[in-house]
């Protein structure tokens, strides 16, 4: 699991049951847009986030609809055991290689 799609993970983790749109996921990822649309879509392939548009008319709110995610209640627990082996995974990279994982 690649370190930007940890991070995103890692955010629709936070709250689970929370729906967050693109823009919020990519904001608090610390990501571009082109980075985390990519992943929200892989995620969604795999059944472990679902998506919904927004039931807003965009001229009404000056803005385009937005599409928000959240993590499919079955896959919670999938995910999470995902994310802890990638981020343990980035750990033991950091102690391979120290400089390749931000160490001295």
């Amino acid at each position: 699991m690649t370190l930007p799609t940890q991070l995103v993970l890692g955010v629709l983790l936070e709250e689970p049951a929370l729906e967050r749109y693109g823009l919020e996921i990519c904001q608090v990822a610390g990501l571009p847009s082109g980075t985390v649309h990519p992943i929200l879509a892989r995620l969604e392939q795999c059944g472990w986030v679902e998506s919904r548009w927004e039931d807003a008319d965009p001229h009404e709110r000056g803005r385009p609809r937005r599409r928000y995610y959240r993590v499919d209640p079955d896959s919670v627990a999938a995910a999470r055991a995902a994310l802890a082996r990638g981020r343990g995974a980035v750990a033991r990279l950091g102690l391979l290689r120290p400089h390749a994982a931000g160490g001295t």
